[in-house]
C-alpha cells in the first residue's frame, strides 16, 4: 500500500468517475485504475462499486475513507513541519473563503503576497461555509475564511476584522439623498436577497425579523455581482458588506450608490483551520497579511 494508491482513492471516492479522478490526479485513467486495484487487493476488500458511467463507495469504502484522509493529513503535516524550519521554502496553504469575502480580499491578499515575495504559495476557493468546513475537515483545504462562529473545541480560529452592512441601491432612488436608511424603512417587497446556502442572508434576516417571509424568495440572486446588477435596473435593494461596495458601484458607473443603515449591522470575519493541524505559524502568517489587507471598511482586530 503506498501513499499514492491512498490519494487515488480519495480522490475517485470524491468525483465518483475514473476518467475524472484520473485527470485530478494528473494520471493515465488506466494508470488509476491498477492502483485502485492493487489497493483492494492489499487490503483484500472491493473500495468501490463500478457502474458504466459512475463509481460508488462499497460500505468496506465508506468505513476506510476516513482513515485513509487522516493517513493523508498526517503525512502532510509531517512534510510541511520538517520544511517549517527552513525559510528558504516555499510554502503551500490551500485557502478557502466564503462567496461574499473571496472576491474582495483575495486580490488585495495576492498583490501582497507578491509585491512583498513572500514565500506563500496559494490556491484559492470560493463556496459556501458547509461546503468550506467539510472540505476542511476531509483536507482539501488547510484554511477557510468564514463569517459565522465555528466550535473552538474543533477548529482554531483567528480573528481578522469586522465590518458593517450597507444598503446598495439605485442612485436615482429618492433615498439615495439620504446619509442614512432606518432598517424598519425596509421590507420584503423591495429588498432582494442571496440564496439559500448564503450565510450573509441568514445573518440579514436574524437581524431583520421582519424580512423573514415569502413575498421576497422569487427575488434572489446566487452573487452580490447578480444582485447589484438587478438593482442597476431598478429592480430593488440590497443589503451588502462594506469591503464589496467599492467594486460593485464601479462595476456600474454610477447606477449605484450605497448608504449606511441604522442601526448598524455587522459580521465578523475569521480565518479557520483544523486543531489537528499544527502550522500555526503560517498560519498567523497568512493572518497577518490578510489583516494587513487593510481598507477603510475594516475594523482589524488585534
Amino acid at each position: 500500500m503506498t501513499l499514492t494508491e491512498l490519494r487515488y482513492m480519495v480522490r475517485l471516492a470524491e468525483l465518483k468517475h475514473f476518467g475524472a479522478a484520473a485527470a485530478a490526479c494528473h494520471v493515465s485513467q488506466p494508470t488509476l485504475s491498477v492502483a485502485i486495484k492493487k489497493l483492494e487487493d492489499f487490503l483484500g476488500t472491493t473500495l468501490f462499486e463500478r457502474r458504466k458511467h459512475q463509481v460508488l463507495l462499497t460500505e468496506s469504502g465508506e468505513r476506510l475513507l476516513p482513515q485513509a484522509r487522516r493517513i493523508l493529513q498526517e503525512t502532510d503535516l509531517m512534510i510541511h513541519m520538517a520544511h517549517d524550519e527552513d525559510e528558504r521554502y516555499q510554502q503551500s496553504i490551500r485557502l478557502g473563503a466564503i462567496l461574499t469575502v473571496g472576491p474582495y480580499i483575495f486580490p488585495h491578499l495576492i498583490q501582497r503576497i507578491s509585491t512583498q515575495q513572500l514565500r506563500l504559495n496559494l490556491f484559492l476557493t470560493e463556496d459556501f461555509t458547509n461546503n468550506l468546513l467539510i472540505a476542511l475537515e476531509q483536507g482539501s483545504l488547510d484554511a477557510i475564511i468564514l463569517a459565522t462562529p465555528v466550535d473552538e473545541r474543533l477548529y482554531r480560529v483567528y480573528p481578522l476584522y469586522s465590518e458593517p452592512l450597507e444598503l446598495l441601491l439605485p442612485a436615482q432612488h429618492p433615498w439615495a439623498q439620504l446619509e442614512q436608511i432606518d432598517l424598519n424603512m425596509l421590507d420584503s417587497s423591495q429588498l432582494l436577497m442571496l440564496a439559500e446556502g448564503h450565510c450573509l442572508r441568514d445573518q440579514v434576516l436574524t437581524a431583520c425579523p421582519n424580512l423573514q417571509t415569502e413575498r421576497n424568495t422569487s427575488m434572489r440572486g446566487n452573487s452580490l455581482a447578480t444582485l447589484s446588477h438587478m438593482i442597476a435596473l431598478g429592480m430593488g435593494m440590497t443589503l451588502i458588506p462594506s469591503s464589496a461596495e467599492k467594486v460593485l458601484c464601479q462595476a456600474h458607473e454610477g447606477m449605484l450608490v450605497c448608504r449606511s443603515i441604522r442601526p448598524m449591522i455587522s459580521r465578523e470575519i475569521h480565518l479557520v483551520s483544523r486543531r489537528s493541524d499544527q502550522r500555526h505559524r503560517i498560519h498567523e502568517q497568512l493572518q497577518n497579511q490578510l489583516k494587513a489587507c487593510r481598507t477603510p471598511y475594516m475594523a482589524i482586530h488585534s
